[in-house]
């Protein structure tokens, strides 16, 4: 259990840094106050990280997209870039399917 938290921490953290950079300091605070929901052992805080989990995915998946039409207006190469950022895509989405385990389910009563 200790690693799966550990997984959505970490894909917090790299949410964290994505909006950073964009200056986004209130969504930064959300991200890193993101994993304080686990000490709440309800089963509606374990659904929303859950959600949040999934929204990131969606948030690395936009900006993969975006990051691939700005590079290729350029005429950079956008390969590496889209290939990064899809693994972090898809690292999140799995920090995010591992919360939902008979593991979690039983600590989280509903």
């Amino acid at each position: 259990m200790g690693l799966r938290i550990s997984l959505f921490v970490v894909a917090a953290v790299l949410l964290g840094a994505h909006f950073l950079r964009a200056g986004n300091l209130l969504m930064v605070a959300l991200c890193l106050a993101a994993p304080l929901l686990f000490l709440w052992r309800r089963r509606w805080s374990l659904i929303l990280l859950q959600f949040v989990a999934y929204g990131a995915a969606g948030v690395w998946i936009v900006a993969a997209i975006q990051l691939i039409l700005s590079r290729q207006q350029l005429g950079q190469p956008w390969t590496a870039a889209a290939v990064i950022l899809g693994v972090v895509a898809l690292y999140t989405l799995v920090a995010g399917l591992l919360l939902n385990s008979r593991v979690f389910a039983k600590r989280y009563p509903a």
